[in-house]
């Protein structure tokens, strides 16, 4: 029976690149639901009452609403740019047999705790550090951000827990030493 430690070597192989996939995935959930369908923020729209500074571009304006277009769009150059980079690394590391790699429990844990990566250092930095903006505003936005932040917590535990469970991922090609 292999032990732990050969068990794990492969899942390992694909940690960073999952999480790097989780934080481009989970950064498009946020701006796709929450900039762009529920409408609920933009990456600028609480400058009005940031700690940094930053001039207001309020949304119901034409100027506004520009501004924070395009600062959504660097957001998602962003996103975007990180799930390259998870897939190029996957694929790196993975280039036998990927429809297991595919299939794992270890990628998509590791994806969850980059999604939860994402919301804790999102979360932190624009909503409570730099105050650029908030999940919602409103009478209770500190619980909407508050509550944004455990999602985070929650996924990094979830995701955790998820690869620890995994097997190995016999990506190897077919003969090879295991």
């Amino acid at each position: 029976m292999a032990t732990r430690a050969a068990q794990s070597g492969t899942t390992r192989d694909i940690a960073l690149p999952g999480v790097i996939l989780g934080v481009g995935l989970g950064g498009f959930v946020d701006g796709i639901m929450l900039h762009q369908v529920l409408q609920w923020h933009h990456m600028l729209s609480g400058t009005d009452s940031d700690n940094i500074g930053v001039r207001y571009y309020p949304t119901d304006t034409v100027p506004g609403l520009r501004m924070n277009t395009l600062w959504d769009g660097f957001f998602h150059v962003f996103t975007w740019t990180a799930v390259l980079v998870g897939l190029a690394m996957l694929y790196s590391r993975m280039s036998h047999r990927r429809r297991n790699v595919w299939a794992s429990r270890a990628l998509w844990g590791w994806a969850l705790v980059g999604w939860g990566l994402f919301n804790l250092v999102e979360g932190v930095i624009d909503h409570h550090i730099l105050a650029i903006h908030h999940v919602r505003r409103g009478p209770y936005q500190t619980w909407w951000d508050v509550g944004f932040l455990v999602l985070g917590a929650l996924l990094v535990a979830g995701g955790w827990l998820l690869q620890r469970g995994a097997g190995r991922l016999h990506a190897e090609p077919s003969g090879s030493a295991a």
